[in-house]
């Protein structure tokens, strides 16, 4: 197992590439299993999510191919010999659940296990299912699987108004309407960066789409679907931690391909906290107007909302920032898992329910730490370089699910990090 090793003090100065989205790329994949003609998909991140989402469809007979360094992926769903997704595989991936709704609405079943992923909260596939009883889905949940059946002559046009807004339910319903037979309308949908570039995808495969960045979406089921090469979206994700970086080190990053609209709330806050940021055609430019970070308050909420993905970062941001900060978790519970981890750097941190009172200190000190999920890690590596001393973080094979190259990328605008095993 590896730990990174960071040590804080010195200022960044440089351009840090930003990836393809982890999040759009692990819903354009099972879009796949919609079509038996070839799906390319370019600008792809290179991460172990991805690794374990092409396992996932190799399973159900799809062709999968890495191609540019893994920067494309070429599928084809030509010879499915299954549709059933397998708990060894789907255990690891909380995205997993994203094969049902396309092989539903292509083969007339499916068979998927219950998912796994971060334990970051229950977040259940109930609204998954209701979307697709909306269609017409005959469901059955029996020994941690999910047993689907369409109806005599498929999936059939629906309404379904979403509760609360799910960004992974919005996205099963949406590919499994595009083969559905007459209208489907989804309500309250998500409204992510990644669901429109779904939908984007979709449209060149032939779907036909209304409403996409809307909270109605409307979908008109057509025959079949065509092959089609779409280019992953930003990962606005990756973006916000890196854009964190040089505020909590000092200096001046340039995020290579970044765009404000993906990221419009969460700017407004770093801004609000002292930051500026400046956009160009190379990206966003990010540097501090002061010698420290201002407090400000956070409240996580769905697209366009402060995205909950990036809430770990600004906390240890504001760990180091002048006054008292508070921030409301509103998408998911028991994710303040990393506050113990910055405390154990010096960090003042009070977590109570889905809410936590940080107040600022001038230094934190590094410390061995762990990462309890995804974002955790990388909110301690943000801590870790600021911090004195050197910082061990545990753990990371959380991180590998979601940030490609974080050592290269970070090193290369000055930071003192490493990658090492700890089986010597």
């Amino acid at each position: 197992m590896d730990s990174i090793l960071v040590t804080g003090g010195g200022p960044l100065s440089g351009t840090i590439p930003i990836a393809g989205a982890k999040n759009a790329c692990l819903t354009l994949m099972p879009a796949t299993l919609l079509s038996d003609e070839p799906l390319t998909l370019t600008n792809a991140p290179r991460l172990s999510d991805i690794r374990t989402m092409t396992s996932l469809l190799e399973s159900l007979g799809a062709e999968v191919s890495s191609l540019s360094d893994g920067l494309v992926i070429a599928m084809s769903s030509h010879a499915l010999n299954g549709a059933r997704a397998d708990y060894d595989i789907v255990r690891k991936m909380r995205a997993s659940i994203l094969v049902l709704g396309p092989l539903l609405a292509r083969l007339g079943e499916a068979v998927v296990s219950l998912p796994g992923g971060c334990a970051i909260g229950a977040r259940p596939v109930d609204l998954h299912l209701k979307a697709l009883e909306a269609m017409g889905a005959e469901l059955d949940l029996r020994d941690g699987y999910v047993h689907a059946k369409a109806p005599k002559g498929g999936l059939r046009g629906g309404t379904f108004e979403f509760p609360f807004v799910s960004v992974g339910a919005t996205e099963n319903a949406l590919m499994a309407a595009t083969l559905a037979r007459g209208t489907t309308v989804l309500k309250n949908a998500a409204r992510e960066p990644e669901i429109v570039d779904l939908g984007h995808c979709l449209q060149a495969m032939g779907a036909q789409i209304d409403g996409l960045g809307t909270s109605t979406i409307t979908i008109e089921g057509v025959d079949r679907l065509h092959g089609a090469t779409h280019r992953v979206v930003t990962d606005r994700i990756e973006l916000g931690s890196y854009m964190v970086a040089p505020l909590i080190a000092g200096g001046e990053v340039t995020c290579a391909g970044g765009r404000r609209d993906l990221l419009e709330a969460f700017c407004q806050k770093l801004e609000a906290a002292g930051a500026e940021i400046t956009e160009s055609d190379a990206g966003l430019t990010v540097r501090r107007a002061g010698e420290r970070m201002r407090a400000v308050d956070v409240t996580t909420e769905p697209f366009p909302g402060f995205p909950t993905d990036l809430q770990a970062q600004m906390m240890a941001m504001l760990c180091t920032a002048e006054g008292a900060s508070h921030l409301e978790e509103k998408i998911f519970e028991n994710r303040f898992m990393h506050a113990p981890e910055l405390i154990r750097m010096g960090a003042h941190v009070d977590v109570r329910g889905g809410s936590a009172h940080v107040i600022g200190t001038d230094r934190l000190r590094g410390a061995q730490v762990m990462a309890t999920d995804l974002r955790a890690s990388f909110s301690l590596i943000l801590a870790g370089l600021a911090a004195e001393g050197t910082t061990k973080v545990g753990r990371v094979y959380h991180l590998d699910r979601g940030y490609e190259r974080v050592v290269q990328k970070l090193s290369g605008v000055g930071a003192q990090i490493a990658r090492v095993s700890d089986d010597g």
